[in-house]
């Protein structure tokens, strides 16, 4: 793993504090989502803007443009 690696501790109600570093890593401000991709243990965390992020990709039954416009304002 390249790069340097931070920490943060976890909090009452499960919120976490991103360290300064990260979030400026991934230039991200208040409003901005993130996307967790979750393999056995390991997390990544990535910024996940409204344009790439799709919640459809990980539903195959839900890929036809009928379902798109049916849920998109979901």
């Amino acid at each position: 793993m390249a790069g340097s690696i931070h920490t943060a501790r976890l909090r009452c109600k499960a919120q976490v504090v991103l360290p300064k570093a990260v979030w400026q890593a991934l230039y991200l401000k208040p409003g901005d989502t993130l996307a967790f991709a979750i393999d056995g243990t390991d997390v990544r965390v990535v910024r996940a803007s409204s344009e790439s992020y799709d919640l459809f990709g990980c539903f195959s039954e839900w890929a036809c443009e009928a379902d798109r416009k049916g849920y998109a304002d979901l």
